[in-house]
């Protein structure tokens, strides 16, 4: 899979785009590093509550029922029905994560950061260190979880099989480029089509290392529901952009919640 055909889409339209947000500031113009208690809290509220979130850890328990995760496992090692072997699924779970890196990074070019220039290198160069942070701290969180958990990978290979640092990768690369596609001036139906596309690689990535036999589905699962918090959590803490309405979202009440679903309807943006 390449990234050629979303960053040839993201050329098109970034040509006839706006060259500043809506409120008229540039993006990445307004990355703090002190957003203040408040700001943080609001974040993480939002990045627990997020369904790229709870739904996939939501996927990784109801995996242990019926001890369906190793048999899930097993299948996928046997059978490979989408890489045709585990060498196979490997090279392309490698493959996979490094396309993930590319799409972000295509979309922080595309963001409206102003006219070409000094200025513009700033803003892209702060924005791409939040990213990076965003992708280290859940990289770096996998790997501390590996000699804390040390669950045996299905191939025996070793004992880092929870969680995923490649699906982990893929996640929090992939999520970054769907907030930052938020920001960038594009029809409705385009924004959502990039927005599968781009999720769709994560989801690959997590069933390459299933398929090539490095982790279970439950690991890969759980390192999607961390890559999509820590992406969702940095995004809002530390870039200073107006929050776009989310389609998905829930909210915690007394006794219960709020589950709401937006539609977008017609051409511009959300």
């Amino acid at each position: 899979m390449r990234t050629l055909p979303a960053v040839a889409a993201l050329t098109a339209l970034s040509l006839g785009g706006c060259a500043t947000l809506p409120n008229g500031h540039r993006w990445g113009g307004d990355v703090t590093v002190a957003p203040g208690w408040a700001r943080v809290r609001s974040a993480a509220v939002r990045a627990v509550c997020d369904p790229w979130v709870w739904a996939p850890l939501a996927g990784a328990a109801a995996l242990q029922i019926g001890n369906f995760d190793h048999r899930l496992s097993r299948w996928g090692r046997t059978h490979n029905p989408i890489f045709g072997s585990e060498g196979k699924a490997t090279l392309w779970s490698d493959r996979l994560r490094s396309a993930s890196v590319g799409v972000d990074i295509a979309t922080i070019l595309f963001t409206p950061s102003g006219d070409a220039g000094g200025e513009w290198l700033l803003d892209k160069a702060k924005g791409y260190l939040v990213n990076l942070a965003a992708a280290t701290t859940a990289i770096e969180s996998t790997t501390l979880l590996h000699h804390l958990v040390r669950r045996e990978r299905p191939n025996h290979a070793n004992d880092h099989s929870f969680p995923s640092g490649h699906s982990a990768a893929s996640s929090v690369y992939t999520r970054l480029a769907t907030l930052n596609l938020q920001h960038i001036p594009m029809g409705a139906g385009t924004r959502e089509a990039l927005d599968v596309s781009f999720h769709a690689l994560s989801f690959a990535t997590a069933w390459a290392r299933v398929e090539g036999g490095w982790h279970y589905p439950s690991d890969t699962l759980a390192s999607m529901a961390i890559g999509n918090f820590v992406a969702k959590f940095f995004t809002d803490s530390f870039m200073g952009l107006d929050a776009p309405r989310e389609r998905f979202g829930f909210s915690a009440l007394p006794g219960g919640g709020e589950l709401t679903f937006a539609v977008a309807l017609g051409p511009g943006r959300r």
